[in-house]
């Protein structure tokens, strides 16, 4: 367990590039390296070791119910929200941290006048419901509406609302002090969850029709913590969009067409948020096993230093071809991603070691951190874990989860394909050379040490033997401490300690959203907008499909743009995908659509969150970088489109068609690569781009005739390059 800041943290800002070339063995620790947030504190002493034992309890209560001692499902997702939301508010400020201490600055006249009377209601209301659930005093249905209200009710919305004031208004203090008002918002949350939880059984039942005022106070006090960790966590979008649709619930009356309804009391509403229709529902449900489970994986990876041992194998694999150090990210953070599920983390964790490596051998700074940011959001495509997203998918749909990870397989395949063309063909026209085999690891030094992938292995064959996605998310946590006793780095009680102590830290920004996106699914249900919006989208589309697809895309980017994947699905889903079944389009290929542009939010401009983090590593400008994200990962705003009109694609024929279909869309994608870069064969100029990217899409299409057209266009102009123009060629 750590009790100092550990020396492998770096922070997640760019940092000073090395005078020389370090071999790339040196530098990849950086992948294993926890990352430290602007805004992050990190403990230490007593402090340190108390907060550290606190995310480690965290972690191993969510491992020990899922395996061992199952908790009724409120009660579990309510202790897995507060108590995320009160480690939260110790670890993260409200604000950054300057870069050099601020010191220990007095408090002001203004943060007193808030701090007191916020402990004093807070306090007040952590007392009363803890005494309530000791002596059995709850508020049952059809109690006064006056009971706790002053002892609880009051005090807590009160308290919480001053205490959030008190952290926007505070100094900004030494990253290794809890200020009050941060503990004072952990207390609260403490008191929120305490107060569901004791009145649960009461909830279940009247949080939809008649709520007591101490409901919705406790409900609001909760959505106002949640919101305030998510601005914190995954920044202001996520909290404007889930503050409209709060708006939303109190408008309805006064808009017009589809998006009118009756209102609702406050009262109703709060409460109803709330429950297992909103706030604990299928977001959390999610982030209370799943993504929790695979976080915790990715942790003990990082721990077991076997993620540096991926990294390290890319690179004796790849590291010395044209454009190296870019093919290796395409591998390496696709991998990565696909397990810790969060595409801008992946930025900054791998991107530490790739894009300096990359502007090493003649990749421009935004090409750079483009490639990075592309191949980081293609892990949340990538199955069989697909960023947590493979589960959320089955979760809403109901669909089984082995038929959505083999679904997957061919658009994860060639989406990659796609960002693995691009970056060749990059290589290619700038003439670039790999590392020095010298600088890289040896290849037989790492295929020796090829049983470090067990712990994948483990994981895919124990989900495809039918196991649980819970009990192979355990057996590959401990196939990851097992192949590490064959390493110099052991996991013992005290790295497995410390990978269950990192891995609360890193589900924190998960917890947050997959919460605010409850509050955003609770509001769809209780005043029908999803419904209505469908059949809104239904009478713009009218028979089109194709249209009504277009406008689906358009509804997940925007949603998207910075919103962690898993609550962009999530909301998107809910909005959109009821409409397209509707007019006839497959359920799995309904949300696959839905689910592919939701993750590609995260590099489409305008807010490219992943783009913007791969920025701030290379040090280049974050709106041209993301501008070339989406060029590098534009194949995956085409796949959507290609399985839609070739079922075959998502493994839904006869084993010959699927083989057809990858083959053809391979060969297109490759045309699309070669159109976007201008070079087939050596460089083209504009006529022949467009010649080509026609050829792709003809490709693309999936049938014989366009088949035999987009063939026939590229046989044309691969001869005239190669015997009529006789340009370079690769």
């Amino acid at each position: 367990m750590t009790t100092d800041a550990p020396r492998d943290r770096k922070p997640d800002a760019d940092g000073p590039e090395p005078d020389a070339p370090v071999p790339v063995t040196a530098q990849a620790g950086a992948v294993d390296a926890e990352v430290v947030t602007a805004n992050q504190r990190v403990f230490v002493g007593i402090l340190g070791t108390l907060f550290a034992g606190a995310c480690v309890l965290y972690t191993a209560f969510h491992i020990g119910v899922m395996n061992v001692y199952p908790l009724e499902t409120w009660v579990y997702r309510l202790i897995h929200v507060s108590g995320g939301l009160a480690l939260g508010f110790v670890f993260f400020s409200a604000r950054a941290f300057p870069a050099e201490g601020s010191g220990q600055r007095p408090a002001t006249i203004l943060e007193w006048v808030l701090l007191l009377p916020a402990a004093v209601a807070i306090f007040t209301a952590l007392v009363q419901i803890t005494y309530a659930l000791i002596a059995d005093a709850r508020v049952p249905t059809g109690a006064p509406p006056d009971q706790m209200l002053l002892t609880f009710g009051y005090p807590i919305i009160t308290g919480t609302v001053l205490a959030i004031l008190a952290s926007w208004t505070s100094p900004v203090r030494d990253r290794s002090r809890l200020p009050l008002p941060d503990l004072l918002l952990a207390v609260a949350a403490i008191a929120v969850g305490l107060y569901i939880i004791g009145h649960a059984e009461f909830l279940r039942f009247r949080a939809s029709v008649f709520p007591h005022p101490n409901d919705m106070y406790a409900s609001i006090a909760g959505i106002l913590l949640i919101l305030e960790m998510t601005r914190r966590l995954a920044g202001l979008p996520l909290v404007i969009i889930v503050a409209v649709f709060i708006a939303y619930g109190f408008i309805g009356p006064w808009l017009p067409g589809v998006l009118e309804h009756g209102g609702y009391a406050p009262a109703r509403f709060f409460a109803f948020i709330y429950t297992d229709n909103g706030i604990l529902g299928p977001t959390t449900a999610v982030s209370s096993t799943y993504i929790i489970l695979f976080i915790t994986f990715a942790a003990f990876l990082q721990a077991s230093r076997v993620g540096e041992y991926f990294v390290n194998f890319a690179f004796a694999a790849a590291g010395g071809a044209r454009g190296g150090p870019a093919k290796v990210a395409v591998f390496s953070s696709g991998l990565m991603g696909m397990i810790n599920g969060t595409s801008a983390g992946n930025v900054v964790s791998t991107g530490s070691l790739t894009i300096p490596l990359m502007k090493r051998v003649g990749y421009r700074p935004q090409t750079s951190a483009s490639i990075e940011a592309a191949a980081s959001s293609g892990g949340q495509v990538l199955p069989p874990i697909m960023g947590a997203g493979a589960f959320i998918m089955a979760e809403i749909t109901g669909i089984a989860y082995t038929e959505i990870v083999i679904a997957a397989i061919i658009p994860a395949a060639l989406y990659f394909l796609s960002v693995y063309f691009m970056v060749d063909k990059e290589a290619l026209k700038l003439d670039m050379r790999g590392l020095p085999r010298s600088e890289l690891p040896q290849f037989a030094t790492m295929a020796r040490r090829v049983f470090l992938f067990i712990p994948v292995i483990t994981l895919i064959g124990a989900l495809f033997m039918g196991y649980s996605v819970i009990r192979a998310g355990t057996l590959a946590m401990a196939a990851a401490a097992v192949v590490s006793w064959f390493t110099p780095f052991r996991m013992g009680p005290k790295q497995i300690a410390y990978a269950l102590e990192i891995a609360a830290r890193m589900s924190l920004q998960l917890v947050a959203v997959c919460a605010a996106a409850g509050v955003i699914v609770g509001v769809i249900a209780l005043t029908g907008v999803g419904v209505r919006f469908s059949s809104l989208l239904l009478a713009v589309a009218g028979q089109s499909q194709l249209l009504a697809l277009f406008f689906a895309m358009l509804v997940a980017i925007i949603l998207g743009m910075g919103m962690p994947t898993t609550a962009a699905y999530a909301v998107a889903a809910s909005v959109i995908a009821p409409g397209l079944i509707r007019m006839g389009i497959d359920p799995l290929t309904a949300h696959f659509f839905i689910f592919y542009f939701a993750v590609m939010s995260a590099i489409t401009p305008p807010v490219a969150l992943a783009a913007y983090a791969g920025a701030a590593i290379a040090r280049s400008d974050p709106m041209r970088t993301s501008v070339e994200a989406f060029k590098i990962g534009l194949a995956a705003f085409v796949v959507p489109f290609m399985f839609f009109y070739s079922a075959p694609l998502l493994m839904q024929g006869e084993w010959q068609e699927n083989l057809h279909a990858f083959l053809t869309a391979a060969l297109g994608i490759y045309l699309l690569a070669s159109s976007i870069q201008g070079w087939f064969f050596g460089r083209i100029n504009w006529i022949v781009r467009v010649l080509v990217l026609g050829a792709a899409l003809a490709m693309i299409g999936g049938g014989i005739q366009s088949d035999i057209i987009g063939l026939g266009v590229a046989a044309v102009v691969f001869a005239a390059q190669r015997f009529l123009l006789n340009p370079a060629r690769a």
